[in-house]
Parts: structure tokens; C-alpha cells; sequence
């Protein structure tokens, strides 16, 4: 089983990058982040049109994730248990193929540190602590992916003197996402991926992709069974380069 994570930075903009790819790649499973589109028009039918079933949590103008399934999709739900009503759409789980119990996350950004945002970051990772450690039994294969915006260490940063204590590098967020794998969970790219230098992520506004200034900041966390059945994962560079990209490059997780 192939599972994609893609921050697509507005799927609708990004559909003419977008649907090429999958058609050439074929992967089982996707997981998009930062959909910015409502449930509603959600556009389902190009992706129907390539065999996959659809299931979305989405919000105008902001956030929206999705996942897209070729082996079957079930037990859906979104959002976490103690959501209010109107809260921001960054959760989606499902059980696919029958046995990986997926969960596609698009994580608080932060905006910088000392933000009211930064704040909000460390409660919602929280309460995707909770989440994780009530609702998913490490004996089976849990898989949580997606755009974590938080890197592991220097090795995920292109200049880590200047990114360090800041936002998606400092030390709180960090223990946050170390505490999550307390649960249970280990870097899957670190399983076959050891060397620096890696990014899924270069800023647009600083032109990172151009200086190859990035951050690996889009994850595939998963349990034990989960990281034996994981063969590689691998960064799909050529789907970052090119007209109006996503600031985002797809993540691809080989699971035999």
C-alpha cells in the first residue's frame, strides 16, 4: 500500500498539478492538508473519474483536509471529541485497506512564537496527545501523517542558527510532538532516511525552493506493526518544481 501526504496549499488551485500526478503515480491512499474548500465543492469527481473514494473535512477559505482511498475506506470521523461546534477543520481519520488505522492531520501553524496562534499550537497538540493515546492501540497499524509544521531536530532545517527557538523549531513545540510519540509512534522517514538536508517544504515568499532553503515539517508517524511493514519513504521532489506549485512537496510511504 502506497499513502500519500500533500499540503496542497488550495486543492482547487493546485488541480492541474494535482491530477496529473496521481494519474502517473497511481497511489493507494492520499492524504491532502490545506484543502481551503468546503465539503460541498469539494472536487470529487476528477479523483471518482481515477478509482478513488473520497471522504473530506473542510473549511472555507482556510485549512480542509481529505483522504482519497483505492482500497476502501471506513469508520471515518473528524475533528477531536471535544470540538465546539464550528471548530477548524484539521483532523480527518479512517481505517483503510481493511487495516491501517490512518489519521491525516494539517497542524496549527503557530504564526511565531509568543502568538496567541503559538499558544493555540501547544493546546491543539495536546489534545492530539489525548486523541492518539485514548483512541489507537500500538498493536496495530496506526499511521499519522500530514503537515505537522514542527521539524524533529537540525537535521530537518536548512539554516538551523536561524531558525532556532522559532516557530515550527522551538524547543515546546518539539517536546509536544515528543510526547505524541511517547505513545507509541516513530519517524518513519528516519527508519530509511538518516542524512540532513531532506526538506518537504521551502517558503515561497523567501524563495526557498530556488535557494534550497527548506524544512521537513510533513511526517508519517507510525506504531510498531506500521514501521515493520514500511519498506521506504520519499520525498517526491519533480511535484514541487514547476508552474504555480504548491509550497509543498508529496510525501510517499511504501508499506509492503
Amino acid at each position: 500500500m502506497d499513502i500519500v501526504t500533500w499540503n496542497v496549499n488550495s486543492l482547487r488551485a493546485r488541480l492541474p498539478r494535482v491530477l496529473p500526478w496521481l494519474e502517473s503515480e497511481q497511489p493507494d491512499v492520499v492524504c491532502f492538508q490545506e484543502t481551503k474548500v468546503v465539503d460541498e465543492l469539494f472536487p470529487r469527481e476528477p479523483f471518482e473519474d481515477l478509482g478513488y473514494q473520497v471522504v473530506t473535512h473542510g473549511q472555507k477559505t482556510y485549512n480542509g483536509v481529505a483522504i482519497l482511498s483505492k482500497v476502501g475506506i471506513e469508520d471515518v470521523f473528524t475533528g477531536f471529541p471535544d470540538d465546539e461546534p464550528g471548530a477548524e477543520a484539521r483532523v480527518l481519520g479512517a481505517i483503510v485497506g481493511g487495516e491501517v488505522m490512518l489519521l491525516n492531520l494539517y497542524v496549527v501553524n503557530g504564526r511565531e512564537v509568543g502568538d496567541p496562534k503559538y499558544a493555540y499550537k501547544l493546546k491543539w497538540l495536546e489534545q492530539l496527545h489525548d486523541l492518539v493515546d485514548e483512541r489507537y492501540d500500538m498493536s496495530e497499524k496506526v499511521v499519522l501523517t500530514g503537515d505537522f509544521n514542527i521539524t524533529f531536530d537540525d537535521r530537518d532545517v536548512h539554516d538551523p542558527e536561524a531558525w532556532r527557538d522559532k516557530v515550527l523549531c522551538s524547543e515546546p513545540e518539539r517536546d509536544a510532538l515528543a510526547r505524541i510519540m511517547g505513545c507509541g509512534l516513530s519517524d518513519a522517514f528516519r527508519k530509511h532516511n538518516q542524512e540532513p538536508g531532506q526538506y518537504t517544504w521551502w517558503d515561497f515568499r523567501s524563495r526557498g525552493w530556488q535557494r534550497k532553503a527548506g524544512m521537513r515539517i510533513d511526517h508519517f508517524l507510525m506504531s510498531p506493526p506500521a514501521l515493520d511493514a514500511c519498506r521506504s519513504v520519499e520525498v517526491k521532489l519533480e511535484a514541487r518544481d514547476g508552474p504555480k506549485p504548491s509550497d509543498h512537496a508529496p510525501v510517499v510511504a511504501h508499506l509492503g
